[in-house]
């Protein structure tokens, strides 16, 4: 047996124990997808109506809002800290969905499971990320998505089943049900909202057995501490103190400043906070969380005749690809991925809008969509949804991670929203064809992007990777030194 010179298996417990944050994120954005017609229906709202594209968007607001603060939160008050915050936040906000009496009560209970979901989205991967080694740093940052997707996948199967009880049970009476038999027979989408209490209350307990991040707990100078947890992760001490001495030099390099002020300085962190942005947008228009969230309408327009079971594929799809990417992403690479991924994505949209030119003309079969989608599906999750995470939580430097890592996020989660409140709207404008179309065209620039802007980071530490974004900077300043 090769002995290593690290605890890899107290470091898996670390990833999954955070990655169940990435579960509650999945779940979350995923299970409105089953309830929307339910809760319009039940509360008298017009589909099409601006009550009806808030509630979609209300998590989403949330989130936005979750991504802004998350970056200084977790700065101040920890990254093990913050995630107990926003465990707390998605289970309140689950309980309060399954029971909340008006409309206004459950937008709001959604746009503060929202802000959980922003939060977990900046410091779950910033967490992991720094807890890692180099050599598994992509695979167990991207453990994270796998959460996510296997949260979205939980989130469908759940949404399926609890619509199949609702069309089998007759009541005669309906007044006389208590809120207990109404969340899992007459109003199922309580259930459906509140059923996330239980893997969020999972996740508060085991947060208190997870130590505080050793790069945040060395950048504010709580060096025996970090060593502590250091020794947890490493078997020789010569290791610790190298991880120690690695931020410590990163960390003492600069002056002590405030976060923005240190951004401001450098122009390496700015290119890398506005590639992280750009990245981010782009990947939110080329339609990832369009067929997460509206498709059983997608299949409804097609002519499926289940669409939540199409749903369920899309889900297992997504779920069974993350964990292929999950053992290739240190393989192949980040960009290699990207390139593969991404042209895949334009290949299986283009499919797509054909099927809906030609369909009628040549009688094609329904099933066919799922195949195109399947395969969007398949290519989105084993590039950018597999990566972007990765990617932003290690090409910040140590000392502004959070706060970078946030603005990446709330990019994010703002072109989220807008994709999600937009997609009826362009389904009227362009079709559902012209969507695709418009969807393949956004790939384009994001693999440029990736080409020709963002290093390949496969196998670096987080020192390295920093001290290229740095590198015109320092320079700069040994020049000045010399003259």
């Amino acid at each position: 047996m090769v002995k290593r010179d690290f605890n890899l298996s107290y470091i898996i417990f670390i990833t999954l124990a955070a990655a169940i944050g990435g579960f509650l994120f999945g779940y979350d954005t995923a299970v409105v997808s089953g309830t929307n017609e339910a809760v319009w229906q039940f509360f008298n709202i017009q589909m099409g109506s601006f009550s009806a594209g808030f509630f979609v968007s209300a998590a989403i607001i949330g989130s936005i809002l979750g991504a802004v603060c998350g970056g200084t939160v977790s700065e101040r008050i920890g990254r093990r800290k913050s995630m107990i915050f926003a465990a707390i936040l998605f289970l309140a906000s689950s309980v309060w969905c399954a029971i909340c009496v008006s409309f206004p009560e459950l937008l709001v209970a959604r746009i503060f499971g929202g802000f959980g979901i922003g939060l977990a989205s900046v410091v779950c991967p910033c967490y992991i990320s720094e807890l890692s080694v180099a050599k598994y740093r992509g695979t167990l940052v991207a453990t994270y998505q796998l959460a996510i997707t296997f949260g979205i996948l939980i989130a469908y199967g759940v949404n399926y089943l609890l619509d199949l009880n609702a069309g089998s049970v007759s009541v005669a009476d309906p007044a006389s049900l208590t809120l207990w038999d109404r969340i899992w027979s007459t109003e199922v989408w309580r259930g459906m909202l509140g059923m996330c209490a239980v893997p969020a209350l999972i996740f508060l307990i085991i947060l208190f057995f997870v130590p505080e991040s050793p790069r945040w707990l060395i950048v504010r100078g709580r060096v025996g501490a970090a060593e502590s947890v250091l020794s947890h992760i490493y078997n020789a001490k010569e290791a610790v103190k190298k991880e120690v001495l690695a931020t410590q030099s990163i960390s003492a390099a600069e002056p002590a400043s405030g976060q923005w002020e240190y951004i401001r300085r450098h122009k390496g962190i700015i290119k890398a906070i506005l590639i992280g942005m750009a990245i981010a947008i782009l990947g939110q228009f080329m339609g990832v969380n369009a067929v997460i969230y509206y498709g059983p309408t997608i299949f409804k327009n097609v002519g499926l005749e289940d669409p939540l079971l199409g749903q369920v594929w899309i889900g297992v799809v997504n779920f069974a690809t993350t964990i292929i990417a999950i053992f290739v992403i240190d393989k192949v690479g980040r960009k290699g991925l990207v390139y593969f991924g991404v042209t895949g994505m334009i290949i299986s949209l283009i499919l797509a809008a054909g099927f809906l030119h030609f369909k009628e003309q040549w009688h094609l079969n329904d099933v066919l969509m799922i195949v195109f989608l399947g395969a969007y599906m398949f290519c989105q999750a084993i590039s950018i949804s597999a990566i972007i995470f990765v990617i932003l939580s290690e090409m910040y430097p140590n000392k502004v991670r959070g706060l970078a890592m946030s603005i990446a996020s709330m990019s994010l989660w703002i072109a989220n929203w807008v994709v999600s409140q937009i997609f009826p709207n362009l389904l009227e404008a362009l079709t559902l064809e012209g969507t695709f179309l418009l969807f393949a065209a956004c790939c384009v620039p994001y693999i440029l992007i990736m080409w020709k802007l963002v290093p390949e980071t496969t196998g670096k530490t987080l020192e390295e990777i920093e001290a290229h974004w740095l590198k015109d900077d320092i320079a700069e300043l040994k020049e000045k030194a010399n003259h």
